[in-house]
Order: C-alpha cells, then sequence, then structure tokens
C-alpha cells in the first residue's frame, strides 16, 4: 500500500469540482426562479447522505440502509432549536402554558422537558447536530462491527432501527410533534428564513457546507485510510490479518457517513422549514441509497449528481403519474444495477473521459496514471494491496 499520489484531488477531479461549483453558484441561480432554486436546495440536503454512503457503502462496502435515521437526528436537532425560537412567551401567548412548543400545549404538557432545554444554545444545537448522530453511529457500529455483523444482516438492522425510530418520533407526539413533526420553524436567531431572499442566502450556505464536506470525502479517499477502506471492502480477512482493525476502520466509515446524513438534515430543516417523521424511516432511507446507486457508489460527484437526477426525475414524474413513481423508481434501481453497476460516474468514466484525456493529451506527453471522476490515487474498483 504505497502513496501512489498524495495529492488532495488530480487533474479530471478539480476540473469535475470545478464544473460542479459553477453549475451550482452561477448557472443554477441565475437561471431558475427563487421557487426551483429552492427546490434544488432541499435536493442537496439529500446530496450529502450520497457523499457519505460513497466513503461508508462505495470503499467500505458497509452497505446501510438507515440512513435517513442520520438524517432525521440533524434535522430534528435544528428543528427543535428553530421551534424553541419560534415558541415565544409574545408568539404563543393564546397556548394556555405559553413559552412551549405547540404541539406540547395540545398534548397537555405544562413544562418544557429537561432535554428539550439546552436547544435555546445555537452553539449546543450545532454541536449536537454533528456529535449526536456520530455517538449513535458509533453504538451501532461497535455492537455490531465488533461482533463481525456485515453485510445483508448489517443492512436489514439499519432498516429495522430507522423503522423503529420513525415509530419512536410518531409515538412521543407531545415530545416530537408526532406524524406532523415540526412545523412553523420561522427564524434563525432573530432572522426570519421564510422570504425568498433569506432562502437564496441559504441555498449558498448549503452549497458552502456541501463542498466542505465534498472536501472532507475527497481527503479520506486520497489518504491510507481511503485504501485500507478500499482493500477492507475487497478481502476484509486479508486486511484483518494484515494486522488492522476491520471493526474500527468500519466504525468510522459508518460514523463519517452519519455526520454528513446530519449535516444534510439539518440544512433541510433550515431550508423547508419543517421536520417529520416521513423523513426518517425505510422508505427515504432506500431512496437514499437508490440516489448513490444512480450517480455511482464510488464516485463522489457522481453520487451528487445521481441525487439531483432522481430528484429532479420524482418532481416531475409524480405530478403526471404519482401512483406510478415508486415503479419507475424501483425499475430505475434495477436498470442501474444491471446496466450501469458504476452508475453516471461509470458512464462519464468508460465513454466520456477518455475523449476530454485525448483533447488535453498533449499538454502532458506522459500521463502517469488513469484519471476519471472517480479518481486515479486510489484503485476505486480493485483492492488496494
Amino acid at each position: 500500500m504505497t502513496d501512489n499520489n498524495p495529492r488532495f484531488v488530480n487533474r479530471s477531479e478539480l476540473i469535475g469540482i470545478l464544473v460542479l461549483a459553477a453549475l451550482l453558484v452561477v448557472i443554477l441561480p441565475l437561471t431558475l426562479d427563487v421557487f426551483r432554486l429552492n427546490l434544488v436546495a432541499k435536493y442537496l440536503t439529500y446530496a450529502f447522505v450520497a457523499v457519505g454512503l460513497v466513503i461508508c457503502w462505495g470503499y467500505g462496502g458497509i452497505l446501510s440502509l438507515g440512513q435517513g435515521v442520520f438524517f432525521g437526528l440533524g434535522g430534528y436537532c435544528m428543528a427543535m432549536f428553530l421551534k424553541l425560537e419560534a415558541s415565544s412567551v409574545e408568539n404563543t401567548k393564546i397556548q394556555s402554558t405559553p413559552g412551549i412548543p405547540d404541539f406540547m400545549d395540545w398534548n397537555q404538557i405544562t413544562s418544557l422537558p429537561f432535554f428539550w432545554q439546552p436547544f435555546h444554545s445555537l452553539t449546543f444545537t450545532v454541536a449536537a447536530i454533528i456529535l449526536v448522530p456520530a455517538i449513535f453511529a458509533l453504538i451501532i457500529g461497535a455492537a455490531m462491527f465488533k461482533r463481525r455483523v456485515g453485510g445483508t444482516y448489517f443492512a436489514i438492522i439499519t432498516q429495522a432501527i430507522a423503522a423503529i425510530l420513525t415509530i419512536l418520533i410518531v409515538g412521543q407526539q407531545g415530545y416530537t410533534g408526532g406524524i406532523n413533526g415540526m412545523t412553523d420553524l420561522r427564524t434563525l436567531k432573530g432572522w426570519d428564513i421564510r422570504p425568498d431572499h433569506a432562502k437564496v442566502v441559504l441555498y449558498f450556505f448549503e452549497v458552502a457546507c456541501l463542498f466542505g464536506c465534498i472536501f472532507v470525502a475527497q481527503y479520506i479517499r486520497h489518504s491510507k485510510l481511503g485504501r485500507i477502506l478500499v482493500a477492507m471492502r475487497e478481502k476484509e480477512d486479508r486486511v484483518r490479518f494484515s494486522g488492522y482493525s476491520v471493526a474500527n476502520f468500519k466504525i468510522f466509515a459508518f460514523c463519517i457517513a452519519a455526520i454528513f446524513a446530519a449535516i444534510g438534515g439539518a440544512m433541510f430543516a433550515l431550508q423547508v422549514g419543517f421536520m417529520s417523521p416521513s423523513f426518517v424511516g425505510i422508505v427515504p432511507s432506500v431512496e437514499m441509497v437508490i440516489y448513490t446507486a444512480v450517480g455511482g457508489r464510488l464516485s463522489i460527484l457522481g453520487a451528487i449528481y445521481g441525487t439531483l437526477l432522481v430528484n429532479f426525475a420524482k418532481t416531475s414524474l409524480s405530478e403526471s403519474f404519482p401512483e406510478l413513481w415508486l415503479f419507475g423508481l424501483g425499475a430505475l434501481f434495477i436498470a442501474v444495477v444491471l446496466a450501469f453497476p458504476n452508475g453516471l460516474a461509470g458512464i462519464w468514466q468508460d465513454h466520456i473521459q477518455p475523449r476530454i484525456d485525448r483533447l488535453i493529451a498533449w499538454r502532458k506527453p506522459k500521463t502517469g496514471g488513469k484519471n476519471g471522476w472517480t479518481g486515479g490515487s486510489v484503485a476505486d474498483g480493485a483492492p488496494a494491496e
């Protein structure tokens, strides 16, 4: 496992990042109205999850069908802060107990629960968005990976956890808002997040956060850790016999994916203005895996494009054929797995990237290695040996 390419990004990846930045920062804001741009912002919240799945599933070989859990944890942490800010005594003076969220008043709760109290602080909320899902993922990962539970069993268990958390949220209506979730989120430290100009500002902030996650994922992918993850995915026993703690590496990858998903959930609560258990359960978790599969589970940028593409299709087709959309989504997943196992990134790498490389080859007479959307420093599809 020698470090053949210590660069943070190679040339083709840098071009890909610049193209994505131009698309998200310049082209879409200039061509779309605020409503459509807000839809893109909503789609991009799922892209955080997809980037995490590339590290966890694509490189670590850990298929999680419960990423909605972490998306929901991040979203509910942010929603709790926003809901408390919207539940001031002045705003809730018509309630029987002013100063608490409306759904608590409807459920005859007369004081703010102790675990809600810290969410008066934005600093604590931001820390909770990162730490709560990370600790939860650490507990699940340690319980599973230390006992060598993986593969299909792990995927099923994560699905079960997503279902359990959904039931808990719905059942504890007085503390979580139940099936309706937390609505009427208005301000962030006194700044109204509902007007159009606020949505645009939040969009650019979200794009900045997404690129932060992209750079973190790129760093992991190009580091020795990334190569160990690939080796672990291909030959787990060989990595274990080489003296590495496979369980610890799996836990790390799972926690990173959980943190990315939680950041996406927090941005969702800010951008959309509510949070509900419908974004936590099995169906949204499976959809998040499909986003990654369509884009390419070995490609960070491909996962983002896959997320945008599937959600655009979902919005467009579900308006015309709402009862057929889920069948179409399932057919899309099957078609991608059978015909294009590396998703959009594979199509780019096999058919488009070689042409671009030929066009610019005159600048570099002798290339040192394979360039592509999925990178060249880590042998994405091959064991790192």
